[in-house]
């Protein structure tokens, strides 16, 4: 019952944290880390600790918020965008675990097997923090492409970095530069291979199943097959793999990415209408509440992390490390970002000419953009006491998430404004151009059925009408000329009617408390009336 209450507490927290960082404007993930920290302070007594499984994380947490996001990632934009994300993913990760380690055993004065375990558990960054700035403050869509693409991939190549340097540091094998390529090669393949076979098995059974509630709870295990699968199925046919001895594994990570990108490339064609509304909005609370329960957890380890310092560093010693690891951090991304923009570019002639370079101050942007977040401190927690130096590169992994995520967290916004970047406009134009075409479409359709027996005149005039207004009004936005006043008078006929839906709402309520009509239809009446004003904002 204690667990249960904590949950409970926490849940009930991260809903009044956001609805404050809301009204504050401050990104939710900083104030929940924040409000951790200072909880992780109050007295047993009044709060229960609770303890972070890193199991949790990679298994309850890891999978659905990465398939979430991997599913309303735009494949056309991630395709397009595939070599920069691959730097941000593939390079700056392994040029961050080698920075990082080196700084770590200079520094710090880790072993070289414990520097590299350090600087693999930060490698990656988060996958919300970054891009839920950038979202709400209206930067280019390709800058929100790149950290959204970054965020899918590079948790997979900081895992892989991660279990080879813990697979060293424990004495379980030794490392070997070609098995390490080799095992990250086999990982990356046989992971997006499993996440595309189950997308397909899901996307087959939402073609055979014809019940909403259903559809959902598949939607809903999806990532947890595609993730688990990946990361058992290597042990049912082979014990070892590859020349260092190291145990064999497929990305989880990319399975669950894999998984959502198919499914999500899918859903338009395969589930009703009813299912995507519903689902939506289940999922919206599933990655809210997951992503608030993290972010606030991170704060609650504060005190067992630094419980296993005690005695063993100074204040000033232990200042220090974490300012160098955390510099580091920051440092090795922005010194590789601009050099990754840039020089290819200049090195190669049809990378100029296929994807021009971009302006100093996005690429300023998502060099800055650097959060790490939980997944780094799972990984930290992962690692089994006979690890050397465990508590002080838990110590130093809390610091780097603290130190990103308020510093860089909260400066972003400033930084963004200050650059005066601005939505570029482009998802705009293209819905635009869409509405105009699905007009068009409809007005076909409607020369086409006009002739049928069940269609009658007057209702298909009416439809037309319907349809050529439409139409009319968005070749008006796309051409950026309203003479004939669409925009004033659409504003006008929705404020009617919802002025009418209103009304409706009105009477619906009150033959209920009269007791004419019970709940059951209510709700209804309730829903085809908020689907019917939700349709008055397009």
């Amino acid at each position: 019952m204690a667990e249960i209450g904590v949950i409970f507490l926490l849940l009930a927290a991260v809903a009044a944290l956001a609805t404050l960082a809301n009204r504050i404007r401050v990104p939710y993930p900083i104030l929940l880390v924040l409000s951790g920290l200072a909880l992780a302070f109050v007295p047993p007594d009044f709060l229960p600790r609770y303890d972070l499984d890193p199991e949790v994380v990679f298994v309850l947490f890891l999978p659905p918020l990465l398939f979430a996001s991997a599913f309303f990632t735009s494949w056309r934009d991630f395709k397009r965008n595939l070599r920069p994300i691959g730097l941000l993913a593939v390079g700056l990760v392994l040029v961050t675990v080698v920075a990082v380690a080196a700084v770590a055993h200079y520094v710090v004065g880790l072993s070289w097997a414990a520097a590299f375990v350090l600087g693999a558990v930060v490698s990656p960054t988060d996958a919300i923090a970054a891009t839920a700035i950038a979202q709400r403050l209206g930067v280019p869509r390709r800058i929100v492409t790149l950290l959204e693409g970054e965020s899918l991939l590079n948790d997979a190549t900081g895992i892989v970095a991660y279990r080879i340097a813990y697979g060293v540091a424990a004495g379980a094998f030794t490392f070997s530069l070609f098995g390490a390529g080799l095992q990250f090669v086999v990982g990356a393949i046989g992971g997006v291979a499993v996440g595309i076979a189950v997308g397909w098995v899901v996307v087959r059974s939402f073609a055979m199943l014809n019940d909403t509630p259903v559809e959902i709870v598949v939607s809903l295990l999806a990532p947890f097959a595609a993730y688990l699968a990946a990361e058992e199925l290597p042990h049912l046919f082979w014990h070892e793999l590859l020349g260092f001895g190291a145990e064999p594994f497929f990305s989880g990570v990319l399975a669950a990415v894999a998984g959502g990108l198919y499914v999500g490339r899918s859903s338009p064609t395969i589930m009703s209408p009813t299912s995507r509304l519903e689902g939506a909005a289940v999922w919206n609370v599933v990655v809210f509440l997951l992503n608030g329960l993290a972010f606030i957890l991170i704060g609650l380890q504060f005190p067992e992390i630094l419980s296993g310092l005690r005695g063993e560093y100074t204040t000033g010693q232990l200042v220090l490390y974490a300012t160098a690891v955390s510099l580091a951090v920051i440092l090795v991304r922005i010194l590789w970002v601009f050099p990754a923009t840039y020089l290819p570019r200049m090195a190669f002639r049809s990378i100029r000419e296929r994807d021009p370079a971009p302006p100093w101050r996005s690429v300023a942007v998502i060099s800055w953009a650097g959060m790490r977040g939980v997944i780094s401190l799972a990984a930290a927690l992962a690692l089994p006491e006979t690890i050397a130096s465990r508590d002080l590169i838990l110590f130093l992994t809390f610091n780097v998430i603290l130190a990103t995520l308020v510093l860089q967290g909260l400066s972003l916004p400033f930084l963004i404004r200050a650059l005066g970047l601005e939505d570029d406009g482009s998802v705009e134009r293209e819905e635009t151009y869409a509405r105009v075409a699905t007009a068009d479409a409809a007005l076909a359709r409607i020369e086409e059925l006009a002739e049928e027996e069940w269609v009658r005149e007057d209702t298909a005039e009416r439809v037309r009408g319907m349809y050529g207004y439409r139409r009319g009004r968005f070749v008006a936005r796309k051409m950026g000329v309203d003479d004939d006043g669409y925009e004033e008078r659409s504003q006008n006929f929705q404020r009617l009617l919802h002025e009418l839906v209103q009304a409706q709402r009105d009477a619906l309520v009150r033959l209920r408390n009269e007791g004419a009509i019970s709940d059951e239809a209510l709700h209804r009446i309730e829903r085809d009336l908020d689907l019917e004003e939700a349709r008055l904002e397009v």
